[in-house]
């Protein structure tokens, strides 16, 4: 073998060995910097907060364990929470993302809940190429093939949101429903999936009526649902609007043989304390965790092991936006764990890399081609009376999920 030969042998077995391994040409930051915002005021403030205390307790925990690993270093870093209170206003949200972004320079962003605080984080991170975990805004239009900067943690997409619900009526042949939803893109596309849906099976609504975010007295809207003799009653609102269209049921002593809200299957202590466990006796809800119970897992704390390990932290009971927080940090975890290199685009590939094949304590981690939430889908549950006073969850469809069969008509 000639020399020449054999020396472009040897540099070629250099480039491969070379490319195989992960680049460090980055000097490792001392800490890995998260920005978020929370809204300790205002109408999202009863969600916000304790999804920001979950995402605080994931980095408590990572940096118990020194920080997370980061691949593109081979190291383990600690995490840094840049964090400020957006107040639940829009504008406010807008002026603060870009901070975290231009001022503080963080490594990736966290959104604050839900659709209305993440839609002017979305335009932000697309235009400054800056990762950004949703953790719960779910409107659609978030998630385009343009925008590579977004990925959704978890929840689906609200407009799948209705699937099962939609399914359940059908096989139940309930022939005349009414829908009532708050006008905003979250309630809006639920209804318009569920509206779609049922008129394709045959079934088409005998109320559909949007109503604004804001209103907080439901006794009118109630008595004109009641005239039109409906089998069954969706309301889909946000917390606010649950708890003033369930008191207001009470108030009105209307009673329907179906209804549905959404939030006390995520918020179950704060509308239970608002409302009363008999006002929710055979409601229907979408569970989820700590309602529903993912225990085996492939990173991070089963639902039982962070239940115990966050009240003895925070002293607080879990609720969803706990866990959506601390799952939003596991994703971000994931994602350093894996991507090769230390820049946004390897972060957006990394999550691709893994999607589907993650397992946490809220279900099944899975995003499509534009970054959409699709592998955590949402059943449907019933609250039924418990000894005297108490109250517990059935979830009764889909069939493979179903712990007890539905009671309907409600006594």
């Amino acid at each position: 073998m000639s020399r020449l030969k054999a020396l472009f042998i040897v540099i070629a077995s250099a480039i491969l060995v070379f490319a195989a391994v992960p680049s460090f040409a980055k000097k490792a930051p001392k800490v890995i910097t998260i920005g978020t915002l929370y809204a300790s005021s205002g109408p999202f403030a009863t969600s916000s907060t304790p999804q920001y205390e979950g995402l605080k307790f994931w980095v408590s925990q990572v940096n118990k364990e020194g920080g997370v690993f980061v691949k593109a270093f081979n190291k383990k870093i600690p995490v840094k929470l840049v964090a400020y209170d957006d107040q639940s206003k829009t504008a406010t949200a807008g002026m603060l993302y870009n901070q975290l972004i231009t001022r503080d320079h963080v490594d990736m962003l966290a959104a604050d809940f839900g659709s209305v605080l993440t839609s002017v984080a979305v335009p932000l991170a697309k235009v400054h190429k800056v990762m950004l975990f949703d953790q719960t805004g779910t409107a659609a239009k978030f998630f385009t093939p343009d925008n590579p900067y977004v990925v959704l943690c978890s929840l689906p997409t609200s407009g799948k949101w209705p699937y099962a619900l939609a399914d359940f009526m059908i096989a139940k042949k309930i022939p005349r429903v009414a829908i009532l939803y708050a006008s905003n893109d979250f309630d809006q596309s639920q209804a318009v999936t569920l509206h779609d849906k049922l008129v394709k099976a045959g079934i088409k609504p005998v109320y559909y009526q949007a109503v604004p975010t804001s209103t907080s007295n439901y006794s009118v809207l109630i008595h004109s649902i009641q005239a039109t003799k409906p089998d069954a009653v969706i309301e889909f609102g946000f917390p606010n609007n649950d708890i003033a269209f369930l008191q207001g049921l009470q108030a009105s002593g209307v009673k329907f043989k179906m209804v549905f809200t959404i939030f006390p299957g995520q918020l179950f202590e704060l509308l239970e304390k608002n409302v009363g466990a008999k006002a929710l006796y055979y409601t229907y809800t979408y569970p989820t965790p700590p309602l529903l119970k993912y225990e085996k897992v492939d990173l991070g704390m089963g639902l039982s092991q962070f239940e115990q390990a966050f009240k003895k932290e925070t002293g607080k009971e879990v609720n969803f936006l706990n866990v959506a927080g601390y799952n939003t940090g596991l994703i971000m975890q994931k994602t350093l764990e894996t991507a090769p290199k230390f820049d946004q685009l390897a972060f957006r590939k990394a999550v691709t890399g893994f999607s589907g094949k993650l397992m946490t304590l809220d279900g099944k981690f899975e995003v499509d081609a534009n970054g959409a939430q699709v592998g955590e889908m949402l059943p449907v549950a019933q609250f039924v009376p418990k000894g005297v006073g108490g109250i517990e969850m059935h979830i009764v469809y889909p069939p493979n999920m179903k712990t007890a069969e539905a009671v309907y008509p409600a006594p």
